[in-house]
């Protein structure tokens, strides 16, 4: 069926309501707009539904969310889960309360009893939740740090993480198979209450939660000498993490916590930042103005959904604060966790460590020196919780720490997706730790730059929007997977990798290997000098990112190769 066609479909069918029906007749003479909103199904990918919230079948609206829960519905009938029921989350987002509502009454329209939270809650709470309430399957209603015309849809399952292969691709297949938006379940908020099938749920599980991130504290005694004097800036950057990041440190015992009025309350429209991710050094202007007010250690701030987190510290050679990169601070908190487990005698003989294959290297050596084995799994935090549901289930290997350069990691096993709530609960221990040594965290960081080396890491994002986007991100992955290049700049490449074909070329002497990880659309250089370069399309937003990274003999020598590096990537695009 053409945009047309769908577009004078929902216009005319009784399906539609009339809010829908005038937001679409208001476009009616703008054929571009029609033809972005119809021209495809928003796409239910590996872990859900991300996109612009508005009328058509190519944006997020109470429609799209209710044929992505009905998908989920049809298969977890299939699983044989209706009687574990599900749980259902959501963020500070504009409709993040209705989409979340709509899927609650979906699923009790199934006969599947939905549990749903009073306010917003994180992203992650929902991954602890489900496996609290013994649920088959949640579902968190977020677009993480999207801009705020942006919502989404992410799905969970029992054992807390995103949904992988096979279930996913059986949920996508149960979407997919859906063309009729009239034969969608649904069913008033007052039968599914009546009927049990609808229950709100709330300070329980906050208690259950909190309690839970509490356990992974090292050393209380320290929190309790420095909680008086290490001062710390927070921002939720007007999300989720307001309420429990404030809540674990006060219980804590940290005292100086100064959080950002002016982003403190849940604003969909992210009115103080616009884009509120905190990879973006704009999205710390009013926390960095508050940290010189102050005079903070160190300054955090987490995206709407409280997933990430992003560090600053203070410096105290400059008096400047020092941006941190999501490989940084993870490297904090695992040195950290590793150093004062060994010296407790804690430190599982059979411990892992999990990061993705775009995150940064020094990791490989910080395991290397505690004599941990590190495994590499593909980009994004549900093939670290299936790691961890594997280690469970075979009783091989214990998990000891997870991140991805996205500013996301996991400090236990509560929750089986990155959390920024114990993320900024573990950087703060340590910050108390090694301030009660007379250090900062960037002077700390300088230390584990010279002990395992001069690790740099860089982002190259080209954003490409809209259905031409797209195909254009199609077409530069078609062209370099077709065409690899013998170097990159300056530096020769070694091996090729490309996950797709799920293959590793060597391309010395062109013998090729399996990858050992499953298919995805992502391109891989391994270079010359500890260099490398990944290539894959975002799977959240309309990029396509290219993630390089260097190893230097100095600070100085990183930065220089990882500048050149970034301009040889710059001249692939």
């Amino acid at each position: 069926m053409q945009a047309m066609d769908k577009y004078n479909q929902w216009i005319n069918e009784n399906t539609f309501d009339d809010n829908t029906k005038s937001e679409l007749k208001a476009i009616k003479d703008d054929l571009k707009e029609i033809e972005e909103r119809f021209y495809k199904d928003l796409e239910f990918g590996t872990g859900g539904l991300r996109g612009i919230i508005g009328a058509g079948t190519n944006r997020m609206n109470i429609y799209t969310v209710r044929k992505a829960t009905q998908g989920l519905a049809n298969v977890i009938l299939s699983e044989g889960g209706k009687e574990k029921g599900a749980v259902v989350a959501y963020d500070s987002r504009n409709m993040s309360p209705e989409f979340a509502r709509e899927t609650a009454l979906c699923l009790a329209a199934n006969g599947i009893k939905a549990y749903i939270f009073d306010s917003l809650r994180p992203t992650p709470e929902l991954s602890f939740a489900l496996r609290e309430l013994g649920c088959i399957a949640g579902v968190v209603i977020t677009a993480s740090h999207n801009p705020p015309e942006y919502n989404g849809y992410k799905v969970y399952w029992e054992d807390g993480a995103q949904v992988t292969y096979p279930l996913d691709d059986k949920i996508i297949t149960e979407v997919n198979s859906i063309t009729d938006y009239a034969s969608l379940k649904t069913m008033s908020l007052e039968k599914a209450t009546e009927q049990g099938l609808y229950e709100v749920i709330g300070k329980e599980i906050d208690d259950k939660y909190i309690a839970a991130l509490k356990k992974q504290v090292i050393n209380p005694s320290v929190i309790k000498k420095q909680g008086e004097t290490l001062k710390i800036v927070y921002t939720p950057l007007h999300g989720t993490g307001n309420l429990p990041v404030r809540r674990i440190l006060d219980e804590l015992g940290f005292k100086n916590v100064y959080v950002v009025p002016e982003q403190e309350k849940p604003d969909g429209n992210f009115s103080t930042v616009g884009y509120p991710n905190p990879e973006d050094k704009n999205a710390f202007k009013l926390a960095l103005k508050l940290a010189n007010e102050v005079d903070a250690d160190i300054v955090l701030a987490t995206d709407p959904d409280a997933d990430r987190l992003g560090v600053y510290a203070k410096d105290e050679k400059t008096g400047e604060y020092v941006a941190f990169t999501g490989n940084m601070s993870a490297i904090i908190i695992l040195e950290y966790l590793l150093h004062e487990k060994q010296k407790k005698g804690e430190l599982a003989e059979d411990g892992k460590i999990i990061t993705t294959i775009v995150s940064g290297k020094m990791s490989s050596a910080v395991a290397k020196h505690y004599e941990k084995e590190l495994i590499e799994v593909l980009t994004g935090f549900k093939y670290i919780g299936e790691k961890i549901k594997q280690f469970e289930q075979t009783s091989k290997g214990e998990y000891l720490f997870g991140y991805e350069e996205s500013y996301g990691c996991l400090v236990g096993t509560h929750a089986r997706d990155k959390d920024a709530v114990v993320a900024v609960m573990s950087i703060c221990e340590a910050a108390a730790f090694y301030k009660e040594q007379g250090i900062s965290l960037t002077a700390q960081m300088d230390y584990l730059f010279k002990k395992y080396g001069y690790y740099k890491e860089g982002l190259v994002n080209v954003t490409l929007k809209g259905m031409d986007g797209a195909r254009q991100i199609a077409a530069m992955m078609d062209s370099i997977r077709k065409n690899p290049p013998k170097k990159v700049g300056e530096y020769k490449v070694l091996a090729f990798r490309d996950y797709d074909r799920a293959v590793i070329t060597n391309c010395e002497t062109g013998e090729e290997a399996p990858t050992g990880l499953p298919r995805s659309n992502v391109l891989y250089f391994d270079l010359e000098n500890d260099a490398w370069c990944c290539i894959r399309p975002s799977g959240t937003e309309p990029k396509i990112k290219f993630y390089i990274g260097v190893k230097g003999n100095t600070g100085e020598t990183a930065q220089a190769e990882l500048k050149k590096l970034t301009a040889a990537v710059e001249g692939l695009v």
